[in-house]
């Protein structure tokens, strides 16, 4: 569902972990890769607004289009207090595998609305038409007579929900004179096509808010809180066999490990279950193990470790490992759903 430069940039995980320095209204934070504190550090601007919004929004579980919502969780909680992200493109919402939700990063170029103080904003191919217009302008060395606000995020949000969908890049297509006549005739277009049609999404519910959040006047675009009262977002989903891959959780689930012979035998089923433990405590301690003996989850291992940072080591030297002559697969599992006791019946 999500394009590849979409799951390398999600692979690219962040957390704060030291504050630098301060500035009248930006920060520069020391990050480094979530789950892994022997990964070498980075740096990334990140504004922080005098009142900051409340912690990233979560829902359970966050994974396919749950970026899209936590997202613009977020932006409502920075447009009650007035502030514009101006730069929103995937590789700028990112996982915490920690906290397990999805959050926004990289305010270097974001600005209190109604006190713009950086002229070019947004990047090619996410950029709204106010902002094109006042880029075109400051290049010229004019004033624009309109001001962004943060309508110019909605679009972003926007062009990456599109791009989500369809699997491909809208950079050349937002700058055509076809997308500026006519937009939301080639939105129509790239739901009807039979090689995005996916059964497991509303398309219809999705169309029409990507429509609501690329209108053409900013004045009549989408708030993130209108947004967020999408159907679109009512819609539970279970995650996709790349997000059990790639976005780390503490809990790990292991398939192909137990057989039908080990789930009827009690002294067996005991057995298998220790030597799994066994193994699974070499790369942190198990906080706890649940293995269904009837669906849904028959014969899965559910692993939960302590953090996210051991559940991806063992995930990592696991996966393809030989365990009573077969290959084990591993992947994680959403902590929340993990917790509730919800095992997907089918997730690959």
């Amino acid at each position: 569902m999500a394009g590849a430069p979409l799951l390398e940039a999600l692979g690219r995980l962040w957390q704060v972990q030291a504050q630098l320095g301060s500035g009248a209204s930006a920060s520069v934070f020391r990050v480094r890769c979530c789950g892994d504190p022997r990964a070498p550090l980075g740096a990334v601007k990140e504004f922080v607004p005098p009142a900051r919004p409340g912690p990233a929004a979560r829902s359970a579980p966050e994974y396919g289009f749950g970026k899209e919502r936590a997202a613009l969780e977020q932006l409502r909680g920075h447009r009650n207090i007035g502030y514009v992200h101006a730069d929103l493109k995937p590789r700028n919402i990112l996982w915490s595998a920690e906290e397990e939700c999805f959050k926004l990063i990289d305010f270097g170029l974001s600005f209190k609305e109604g006190n713009q103080d950086v002229k070019y904003i947004q990047t090619d191919g996410y950029r709204a038409p106010e902002a094109e217009l006042q880029n075109c302008l400051a290049q010229a060395g004019l004033q624009s007579e309109t001001e962004c606000t943060s309508a110019v995020d909605l679009w972003s949000l926007g062009i990456v929900l599109v791009e989500m969908f369809s699997g491909m890049k809208l950079k050349h297509t937002v700058q055509s004179q076809e997308w500026k006549t006519n937009s939301s005739a080639i939105i129509d277009h790239i739901f009807a096509s039979e090689g995005v049609v996916n059964s497991a999404i509303p398309a219809y519910h999705l169309r029409d808010l990507i429509k609501s959040m690329l209108h053409g006047d900013q004045a009549k675009r989408a708030t993130a809180a209108k947004a967020l009262c999408s159907p679109f977002f009512s819609i539970p989903f279970a995650p996709h066999i790349e997000d059990l891959v790639m976005l780390p959780t503490p809990v790990l689930r292991l398939l192909n490990v137990l057989s039908d012979a080990s789930l009827q035998s009690e002294e067996e089923y005991e057995d298998v279950l220790e030597d799994i433990r066994e193994e699974c405590q070499k790369y942190g301690p198990v906080v706890s193990m649940l293995v269904p003996k009837e669906n849904p989850g028959k014969g899965q291992v559910f692993v939960e470790y302590a953090n996210a940072g051991d559940s991806k080591a063992a995930q990592k030297l696991l996966t393809g490992r030989m365990f009573d002559g077969k290959f084990v697969v591993a992947t994680f599992y959403p902590l929340s759903a993990y917790k509730r006791g919800y095992l997907y019946q089918t997730l690959l």
